[in-house]
């Protein structure tokens, strides 16, 4: 039996996002980003220097203005104009217990990828001949050093358990019925950022179970680089 801890890795998002989102959201004001062709000034309707008609600067996502993207997503993101955001997505690895992965499937505008316990056959040595287990937090207020050891022997109880099974000939998706809740399950998440943010605003509450608050924190860790205006209310959370 091995134990390990959670982890969330940013696999791939949406290039340059927030510089999309504003361009994105410009359209519906109609204030596009546009430059004139012969000063290169940037303008809305009409150059007042070489009086040039304006057009939309269509490389723009490859030569973005993080100061003007930065600005405009704030703005929109402190207006509630959520629908905007919605251009840009990220993906990112989860692996955590099965517990934790019951919990993230329920956010329902996403789409997910997670390692089958149907087909997965842990006695195999691609998986190092045994079960692979998330500890939970043993937190000292109810007995840490006690609650870790019986649950270390349960984990390894169950380990026993499911490879008699197997080698009594049960298939895995029969097996894997006495595998325990604290089983690692890696899982592939991928959601637009208005969702992650529903994601980190109901997991990072202080009600939320304490291992999905873990992973919320490390989902908020890997997407602030990414998203850090709109990301940037969840700055302080704990």
């Amino acid at each position: 039996m091995r134990i390990i801890k959670p982890s969330v890795t940013l696999l791939s998002h949406t290039p340059n996002p927030e510089s999309l989102i504003e361009q994105a959201g410009r359209i519906c004001y109609k204030s596009d980003r546009v430059k004139c062709p012969d000063c290169g000034n940037v303008i809305e309707d009409q150059c007042v220097t070489c009086h040039n008609a304006g057009y939309i600067d269509q490389d723009y996502l490859t030569d973005p203005d993080p100061e003007s993207a930065a600005k405009f997503v704030g703005k929109i993101t402190k207006l509630g104009h959520h629908s905007v955001i919605e251009h840009a997505s990220a993906t990112l690895k989860i692996v955590c217990d099965r517990g934790v992965t019951h919990e993230l499937v329920r956010h329902r505008l996403a789409s997910y990828s997670q390692e089958s316990t149907r087909y997965c056959n842990y006695s195999k040595g691609e998986f190092g001949s045994e079960i692979t287990v998330i500890a939970p937090p043993f937190a000292d207020s109810f007995g840490g050093t006690s609650q870790k050891a019986k649950w270390e022997s349960a984990m390894g109880y169950a380990e026993r358990m499911y490879f008699g099974m197997l080698e009594q000939g049960a298939p895995p998706q029969i097996a894997r019925s006495v595998l325990p809740n604290s089983l690692k399950a890696e899982i592939v998440m991928t959601a637009n950022i208005r969702e992650w943010m529903h994601v980190l605003t109901l997991r990072l509450a202080p009600a939320a179970h304490p291992q999905m608050r873990e992973i919320a924190r490390m989902i908020l860790d890997a997407l602030k680089p990414v998203f850090p205006t709109i990301l940037a209310q969840f700055v302080n959370a704990e």
